[in-house]
């Protein structure tokens, strides 16, 4: 009987210390998100750090931000300005370009992009692109997505309108420019398709990257012991064109070619 009755209150200490445990983890489930800081509220804090020149701060809650799945131009613009004022251009460029690729038309990204460029040390010429590509990349970067959504939206319903005025019209006048329309509509409509993909493909692919070092030395294969490239420094931009293992070819806009480590280089 003493033996039972001690098995028993054993028993009983352990249930007790495992509902406590089950307790102590649904309060930290359920009430971690109440202690979180608001994206609102970490963006105050970080611009109010920025004010007051204090921007290893701001660059913490504007990256605890972007932790958060929030980003927008004006978030990567003030992070992009923070690692601007402490000296790190690299990573200036890398959010300057990250912004330009949510909002390409955004003025203040432009301007500022510019200014950390001319900070770089790599001042190479770019190999000029043939006149139709130059057009084409300029026309599907007009708009953003949501500008190019907007429009298909729009010549879309102004297609269905014809196509109901044609139906429904017993003028033969009426009906005439209905079909023109609705010719028309569904031309432009199929245009504006294209530009949009175009445009979604262009914001979804990471093919452009940032040197995020301040030297780095490119080598002739994937491996460390290869021959030298050539030397590359902090902010330069390139076209990223294959990946093997934790090394990636690169291509300068003057046209070379050669390898880096992934950890060396920022992915737009």
């Amino acid at each position: 009987m003493i033996n039972s009755g001690t098995n028993g209150l054993v028993m009983k200490r352990g249930a007790i210390k495992l509902f406590t445990t089950a307790a102590i983890i649904l309060v930290i489930f359920f009430t971690k998100d109440i202690f979180a800081q608001s994206p609102e509220d970490l963006m105050k804090r970080a611009n109010k750090s920025y004010q007051e020149q204090n921007y290893s701060a701001a660059i913490s809650d504007y990256q605890k931000i972007l932790s958060q799945g929030y980003e927008s131009g004006a978030l990567y613009f003030n992070l992009g300005n923070s690692f601007f004022k402490d000296g790190r251009i690299g990573l200036a460029i890398f959010n300057y370009e990250k912004g330009l690729k949510l909002e390409p038309n955004n003025e203040d990204l432009v301007y500022n992009l510019k200014i950390a460029n001319a900070r770089t040390f790599d001042k190479i010429t770019e190999v000029p692109k043939l006149f139709i590509v130059a057009w084409w990349e300029g026309l599907v970067t007009l708009f953003g997505v949501s500008g190019w959504s907007l429009l298909v939206v729009i010549v879309f319903w102004i297609l269905l309108g014809s196509i109901a005025f044609y139906f429904f019209s017993k003028k033969n006048r009426i009906q005439r420019i209905a079909f023109l329309t609705a010719s028309g509509s569904l031309s432009i409509l199929i245009i504006l398709a294209v530009l949009l993909f175009a445009r979604i493909s262009r914001e979804s692919s990471s093919n452009y990257g940032i040197l995020l070092e301040s030297t780095y030395t490119v080598k002739v294969t994937p491996d460390l012991k290869s021959n030298d490239a050539f030397v590359i420094h902090e902010g330069i931009k390139f076209k990223v064109e294959d990946s093997v293992g934790e090394w990636v070819r690169i291509r300068l806009i003057d046209g070379k070619i050669g390898w880096v480590q992934n950890k060396a280089i920022g992915q737009i």
